[in-house]
């Protein structure tokens, strides 16, 4: 699109700084660019979790980027980046993930009592959550969850998707994979600019630069849409991993522990305007969504009867 004006060289994870990193090298001018998860910076301020793993939510990922990108989510984001936290980054958010699953287990769970006690990975206010509810949470990085598993560091994880899990390994460390949950039912991936540099391009550049994340946001959909269910599919056939729903219990009791965090959260006035930005949103929009949306489920059921029976 550039006419070979803009390169781009892509280095994965800890060739020049680690995954939670990246944001600081951004800022620093260390990296001009970075892909990553609003979540990651979680420890410099809860806030930007709620980019990624917030308690509102009442639609799929895309009613919440969606959001970002015409709800006043993006002019939030840049506030918490620049003003609250004063680093010299642009972040534009893209690629609404599918929810993501509760995870991988080494025992079956169908209950709260199931999981009290057990060593668990995730990330962000999804930790906060995950604590509340009686698990013994480590935040790490992608690449050191199966060897976690593997040293008994954690009993359980999650990481983000059927393909990512697969790819990584997760199949040898568990047998036990459950889907459909509400600790991170609502997230998309993140593009950072060092802001000095997107700002020093010439106008049209720019321009490439916001627009290829769009690009970049449809194009990925429509491959993880393929990946994620194929994906899916082999990680029953041949590697006899059991997936299943998570239980109405433990969902019902993720919603009451929601609650009892937002109470918490909204003491810090940023993250009350941010969650009541949400919250109008949501209200609204999904109000649309589920009106004007047909049980699927029931036409699936139609078309092919007892798949869904987990």
């Amino acid at each position: 699109m550039s006419g070979g004006r803009l390169k781009v060289d892509l280095l994965p994870a800890g060739a020049i700084v680690g995954a939670f990193q990246v944001l600081d090298a951004c800022s620093d001018g260390v990296l001009d660019a970075a892909h990553s998860v609003p979540v990651y910076w979680y420890g410099k301020h809860k806030a930007a979790s709620l980019f990624g793993t917030g308690p509102v939510f009442g639609g799929s990922a895309t009613t919440m980027l969606a959001w970002f990108n015409a709800g006043g989510g993006e002019e939030f984001y840049r506030e918490l980046v620049q003003d609250v936290l004063g680093l010299n980054v642009v972040g534009l958010l893209g690629f609404p993930m599918f929810a993501q699953p509760f995870g991988w287990f080494k025992n079956e769970i169908n209950s709260v009592a199931d999981i009290q006690g057990l060593k668990y990975r995730t990330v962000g206010l999804a930790a906060d959550l995950m604590q509340s509810m009686g698990m013994s949470v480590a935040q790490l990085p992608g690449g050191e969850i199966v060897p976690a598993m593997e040293r008994g560091v954690i009993d359980a994880f999650e990481f983000n998707n059927p393909s990512s899990d697969m790819r990584f390994g997760a199949q040898d460390v568990a047998k036990n994979y459950y889907l459909s949950s509400y600790h991170q039912a609502s997230e998309s991936f993140e593009f950072l600019f060092n802001k000095d540099f997107l700002e020093d391009l010439d106008p049209d550049l720019q321009a490439i630069l916001r627009y290829s994340v769009e690009a970049a946001s449809t194009s990925n959909t429509a491959i993880a849409m393929d990946n994620y269910s194929a994906d899916l599919q082999k990680l029953e056939k041949d590697s006899g991993v059991n997936v299943r729903r998570t239980s109405t219990d433990i969902l019902d009791a993720q919603l009451k522990a929601w609650d009892a965090l937002i109470t918490e959260l909204e003491k810090d006035a940023f993250m009350k305007k941010v969650l009541d930005s949400q919250r109008a949103w949501v209200e609204r929009v999904t109000y649309y969504e589920l009106m004007n949306s047909p049980d699927y489920a029931l036409a699936y059921e139609h078309y092919f009867p007892g798949k869904l029976a987990l």
